[in-house]
């Protein structure tokens, strides 16, 4: 959205809220509830634990350590576990980070930005990605994991040290080393709607029917 339209956002969200209150069905439903509240239960127990992880890296200093970093691609995470949509949901604690996953990695995977990894030990994994905001910055995250679960992370970005859900980079990662990494790269991101679409420029019209067409087109 371009800056110009900053002053007009709060009506365009009542605009939005007010078309999806008439039309759409409610967002949760008598059916969900037992569900959404166990998620706020699991959000309030995880909200006072400290992350052990960022804890740990800041101890042993592994930030500084020298690390031999490897493609993504090219990595071999032994013992990462294939995690179903519904675990990593449940780790996210929301669909956003996921929804952002695979076109975050496209972007990396298939751009110019790669992604390094390096395994420090066979339950620890840390991984260096650039910012997709500002091509200068560059963020380093950890992920220690079992052969069932990802058990913790932690990311140098904002959020990263968050225990209530994960940041998006954490989120990608985890998504592209228990998904993404066995699809096809032409299936990651947002799909090419270009290639459905004819140029204009290369359509005649007979010029017999054009008055007729024309009346019924404009």
């Amino acid at each position: 959205m371009p800056n110009s339209q900053l002053p007009f956002i709060g009506d365009f969200v009542r605009i939005v809220c007010a078309i999806s209150n008439k039309y759409f069905p409610p967002l949760s439903s008598p059916d969900q509830v037992e569900q959404d509240e166990l998620i706020a239960k699991k959000m309030l127990q995880q909200n006072e634990k400290e992350n052990e992880l960022k804890m740990l890296v800041e101890e042993k200093g592994l930030a500084r350590k020298k690390t031999i970093w490897r493609p993504i691609e090219d990595c071999e995470v032994q013992g990462f576990p294939r995690l179903s949509d519904e675990q990593l949901s449940e780790l996210t604690l929301g669909v956003y980070q996921l929804r952002l996953s695979s076109s975050y990695m496209q972007e990396h995977t298939t751009g110019n930005c790669d992604i390094k990894v390096h395994v420090h030990e066979q339950s620890l994994i840390s991984a260096k990605l650039q910012s997709r905001h500002t091509s200068s910055r560059r963020y380093m995250l950890w992920i220690r994991h079992s052969e069932d679960m990802v058990e913790s992370w932690y990311c140098h970005c904002k959020t990263g040290s968050r225990v209530v859900g994960m940041c998006s980079h954490i989120a990608a990662v985890v998504w592209f080393l228990y998904a993404g990494r066995y699809q096809q790269k032409e299936s990651l991101g947002v799909r090419d709607w270009g290639k459905y679409l004819s140029d204009a420029s290369a359509i005649r019209i007979d010029d017999s029917s054009s008055s007729e067409s024309d009346s019924e087109v404009f």
